[in-house]
């Protein structure tokens, strides 16, 4: 943004300004400020000066005054970072953001032989807070396995499917073998996903391609409209006919049950008589 400024104007905020002139360099001034003044005799000295906020940390009420004296020409460029939130901070590179059920499937099958853990966090889940950096630094040490990140409060649809009711929780992936294991666990119970990720996280070769996630969870996320129809698993010729054997059974057993209860009834209704 562009300012008409005036010799001896002020600057108020709370971020890191650097003031640089063309003429003289640059110089910092301190990175929390309450109010910074600046007061020059000579109106040619603010030619060309930049102001440039570099904190991560939001300007607040940032205002620029200036006192009544001749007009000075000057360019004020104000930048705002955005602060890394927690779960956002000391992330690896094989730590990877879920955005869709859609994507989580197909992360799970891509994966190949790779361990893949699905962490499941919420932004407002203490115990999650307070396990993310030995998460992260786990990550980091296994730089072969794959951690997927879901935000529960995001996905809410997507973690009933797939029956996750407690944060912070874990689920293990491996090739052919699909889940080999889930647990919840916290930064006193760390043990437990250490251990997992020593039993799982070896290498070895799958004879088949990644499994994911298992039939009834993609049946359900299909039914709620979280991933495409397609992608759901269809029933083989095998699977119809033992559908339709258990139907037939079901028919029968409750046919039989009404033609007992039938007799039963009759056979007590000629008692009652006798």
């Amino acid at each position: 943004m562009s300012y008409c400024l005036k010799a001896g104007f002020s600057v108020s905020g709370s971020s890191e300004i650097l003031v640089k002139n063309r003429g003289k360099g640059s110089f910092r001034v301190g990175s929390t400020i309450g109010t910074l003044q600046f007061k020059e005799s000579n109106p040619k000295e603010f030619w060309g000066k930049a102001l440039e906020f570099s904190d991560q940390k939001a300007v607040c009420n940032l205002s620029i005054k200036a006192p009544k004296l001749d007009p000075v020409y000057a360019q004020a460029s104000v930048s705002f970072g955005k602060a890394l939130r927690w779960w956002e901070k000391s992330l690896q590179p094989n730590m990877i953001e879920i955005n869709s059920a859609q994507e989580l499937v197909d992360s799970l099958l891509n994966a190949g032989d790779r361990l893949v853990i699905v962490d499941f966090y919420s932004p407002g889940c203490g115990g999650c807070k307070a396990l993310h950096p030995k998460i992260c630094q786990l990550a980091e040490l296994n730089p072969d396995a794959v951690f997927l990140k879901v935000d529960y409060e995001q996905h809410k649809a997507m973690c009933y499917a797939l029956h996750v009711h407690v944060l912070p929780f874990f689920r293990f992936y491996r090739g052919a073998d699909g889940r080999v294991c889930s647990f919840s666990c916290t930064n006193a119970t760390i043990k437990k996903f250490k251990d997992a990720l020593a039993k799982h996280g070896t290498e070895r070769c799958s004879l088949g391609p990644a499994k994911g996630l298992d039939e009834s969870e993609l049946l359900a996320l299909a039914s709620i409209g979280q991933i495409s129809r397609s992608t759901a698993p269809k029933p083989t010729e095998e699977e119809k006919v033992e559908d339709l054997v258990l139907q037939e059974t079901a028919k029968s057993s409750t046919a039989f049950i009404k033609d007992d209860s039938k007799i039963a009834v009759e056979e007590g209704n000629a008692m009652a008589m006798a």
